[in-house]
């Protein structure tokens, strides 16, 4: 095994085989520190809590873990049918050379087992020992593959769960459901599971139908005349607003709301994320600034992770229902409450005011960073998805952004566990053109790149383009950053905070949500306490990155 810092957080360790990623996540799950394991092609990504086990400390942990992480795991068994259509199944036959009929056989005849799961929710990469299986990616993939195409690429087999871009040869399709937020548990395989695949069989194995809509959360919705929402019991019995609602999530009683007149440039429902669900795809997305996010909570005395909302740009919202306590933290501008008498009062950093049926709070465009969170005493209320309500904009988990005329409900202010608490919050944040130091570790592919690229890293500013959202600041720089190895990396786990590297040269710095696994080399990565930061950054800021001193384990 080989040991590589992945960040001040993460180890990537590299194993030999799919089947030993299994076999050694299975033990080191148990290690004493460690928070998550994110399996790979050929690595596993070992998160950990550094104020439990040190990098050197844990790698001897994993280093002993090892021997008794022989015996093979045993995993459910799935069987998929496949109507074996795909666009690519003649190509794939040629490129394997063999006829179309022995390709598919042989892909019956396999026993496949998922080695781990990335890309999306419920995509299971699965190998098997048939060596005929090694099949180059697409040079220039699809735009969009459907929900259900089943592919190849490299060793590995998988079902696309739903409509996304792609560049794996498809080779049919199925009418088996991945992926159902709806079921228990709802990815239809995880990593040991066993798959083999049946013929022209007619009906699925799977009844449920998934939510591929994008808006996946289920919100309140004040546009009355919505065709996709329906009049459900009218308001609770004199305990608030009138409002419309989803029928298939309903909290009772509505006490409050929030209505969103202009959502800005994105508002999202956001609260402390998903961690812990990397075996299924799934990464832990959450409030991009986890700091905004308990500062707000706590100045109205929520829990730290309570849902709030983030937002992007200028924001208008009206108030409706009993009387309540709000507070904004995060990206600094111009903030007021207008009451429904016409009073106008202004909004402070992290001071809590009180908020009435009939106020409208209106925050300008920031003029230090970039995302306003708004707390509001009892947190907000959606249909959650794995636990949690946070909106993952690349899985398509939780709710969807808001718009004009959503009303998202306000929790029970009687449930908050502390009294509010004046923070009146200061941060130093930067401004669209102003430049601020991040400090990074190399690793774990520096390797893959240049001496000159490792040090054009540092030692040039990079700009924030506009092209940045929640799952990467897209970076830009005079000197790109040069491969010294060329060639396709097996796809592996990537942490919050990690600086990809696709051909071009210019850097990708990965946000809450990014894909878990990727097959661009990973040249640095964020440390811990200037996550916040990044969250933050607008277009047309600038960073310079800094090392950190880098502790030596021995990897």
């Amino acid at each position: 095994m080989r040991f590589l810092r992945a960040s001040d957080t993460a180890l990537l360790v590299e194993v030999e085989d799919p089947m030993e990623v299994t076999r050694l996540g299975a033990a080191w799950s148990e290690v004493p520190g460690v928070t998550e394991l994110i399996p790979g092609a050929q690595t596993v990504l070992v998160r950990f809590d550094p104020s439990r086990i040190s990098a050197a400390q844990l790698v001897d942990a994993l280093s002993t873990a090892r021997t008794g992480a022989h015996s093979s795991v045993a995993g459910p068994e799935v069987s998929i049918p496949v109507r074996y259509d795909g666009e690519d199944l003649d190509e794939v036959a040629d490129l394997l050379s063999v006829s179309v009929d022995t390709l598919i056989e042989r892909h019956l005849n396999a026993q496949w087992r998922v080695a781990f799961c990335g890309f999306a929710p419920g995509f299971g990469y699965a190998t098997c020992t048939d060596p005929l299986f090694d099949v180059p990616r697409r040079s220039s993939p699809r735009t969009r593959v459907p929900a259900g195409a089943v592919g190849l690429a490299g060793p590995f087999t998988s079902v696309y769960p739903r409509d996304s871009p792609g560049g794996w040869q498809l080779i049919g399709h199925t009418d088996a459901v991945m992926w159902d937020i709806d079921r228990d548990p709802p990815a239809l395989v995880a990593p040991g599971t066993v798959i083999t695949f049946e013929q022209q069989r007619p009906v699925a194995v799977v009844t449920s139908t998934p939510n591929t809509s994008g808006r996946t959360g289920e919100l309140f919705d004040g546009l009355e005349d919505d065709p996709v929402a329906s009049e459900v019991g009218g308001p609770a019995s004199g305990s608030g607003p009138e409002v419309t609602v989803r029928e298939t999530w309903r909290p009772d009683p509505v006490l409050a709301s929030l209505r969103v007149i202009h959502p800005g440039i994105r508002t999202l429902i956001q609260d402390g994320g998903r961690p812990g669900q990397a075996a299924v795809g799934v990464s832990g997305a959450g409030a991009a600034d986890r700091t905004a996010l308990s500062q707000a909570n706590r100045a109205v005395g929520n829990l730290p992770t309570a849902a709030v909302l983030e937002c992007t740009g200028a924001v208008h919202m009206e108030y409706r229902g009993l009387p309540g306590v709000a507070a904004v933290a995060g990206a600094q501008g111009t903030g007021e409450l207008v009451s429904s008498d016409g009073t106008v009062r202004p909004i402070l950093q992290g001071v809590p005011f009180a908020i009435d049926d009939g106020d409208e709070l209106s925050l300008s465009h920031p003029t230090h960073g970039l995302r306003y969170v708004i707390a509001v005493r009892g947190g907000l209320l959606a249909r959650p998805a794995l636990g949690s309500v946070s909106s993952d904009t690349l899985a398509g988990l939780g709710p969807g952004p808001l718009e004009a005329g959503d009303c998202v409900v306000v929790g029970d202010p009687r449930h908050a566990p502390a009294v509010v608490e004046p923070l009146g919050i200061t941060r130093d944040l930067p401004r669209s053109g102003e430049t601020v130091d991040v400090m990074i570790t190399l690793g774990p592919r520096d390797d893959w790149f240049t001496p000159e690229a490792v040090a054009a890293l540092t030692a040039q500013e990079w700009l924030v383009g506009t092209r940045s959202d929640r799952v990467g600041l897209r970076l830009e720089g005079a000197v790109p950053l040069d491969r010294r190895i060329e060639g396709e990396l097996p796809s592996e786990g990537t942490v919050t905070g990690a600086i990809q590297v696709p051909p071009d040269g210019q850097p990708v710095l990965f946000l809450p949500d990014h894909p878990l696994t990727g097959g661009y080399p990973v040249i640095g990565a964020v440390v811990a306490e200037h996550l916040d930061l990044v969250g933050q950054l607008p277009p047309g800021a600038r960073i310079r990155f800094r090392l950190r001193p880098e502790e030596n384990f021995g990897g």
